[in-house]
């Protein structure tokens, strides 16, 4: 058996668990699963929304709910990190920094940096693996607006989630397909984002060059 075979047939047994999961625990399950895989807690998303999404596709979920109920509990968890990072972020880095190579300045640089970058770093984090439950911390740590912090932490959850609940739901419990699924929604993901920074970064040099010239 192939690693890839073995693989994609352990992840369809976990989906047919969770499945079973998700259907006692009903929508609270789905908000409390969300909230673990937005904070610290190495919960994957990946395994929650889509068995949703498959219950959906049976009726025994409205499908609107399941993508509600993934995003507030996406933006629950967010808060969390958020919140621990304003909390307690600081005034760690401040005295442990410069164990870790922090100093005040770069804390500085950062809440600098989030000020004029952090809807397009939130956003883009988002849909990224691995670091989209723990964008809301360095947020948290400068001190992000936090209306403009909820607007495009929801867009980028909004679509993660909404992406993932329309694999279940037309995929099903395949669990061979819905495994290649998830790496094709990651790759397009990916390159959607780099496009997205990429133009972000060309629009940003052309402003500033635009800047400079009517000042001098």
């Amino acid at each position: 058996m192939s690693a890839i075979s073995w693989l994609s047939g352990a992840f369809h047994a976990l989906v047919a668990w969770l499945v079973d999961v998700i259907g006692s625990l009903g929508y609270p399950g789905i908000v409390g699963l969300m909230f673990l895989e937005s904070s610290f807690f190495p919960f994957p998303s990946e395994v929650v929304i889509p068995p949703a999404g498959y219950l959906a596709s049976q009726g025994r979920m409205n499908l609107f709910a399941v993508v509600a109920c993934g995003v507030a509990g996406s933006l629950l968890g967010a808060y969390f990190n958020y919140y621990i990072a304003v909390k307690w972020g600081r005034k760690f880095f401040e005295r442990f920094g410069k164990y870790f190579f922090v100093s005040p300045s770069a804390l500085d640089k950062a809440e600098a940096f989030f000020e004029r970058h952090g809807h397009i770093s939130t956003f883009t984090a988002r849909l990224l693996p691995v670091i989209r439950q723990y964008v809301s911390l360095p947020a948290g740590l400068a001190r992000m607006n936090l209306a403009k912090f909820s607007l495009y932490t929801g867009l980028g959850s909004g679509i993660w989630v909404i992406a993932l609940a329309a694999l279940g739901y037309w995929v099903g419990g395949a669990g061979e397909a819905m495994y290649k699924g998830l790496h094709k929604i990651t790759a397009v993901l990916v390159v959607f984002c780099a496009v997205l920074i990429a133009g972000y970064v060309l629009y940003c040099a052309r402003r500033n060059r635009a800047l400079k010239k009517d000042i001098s």
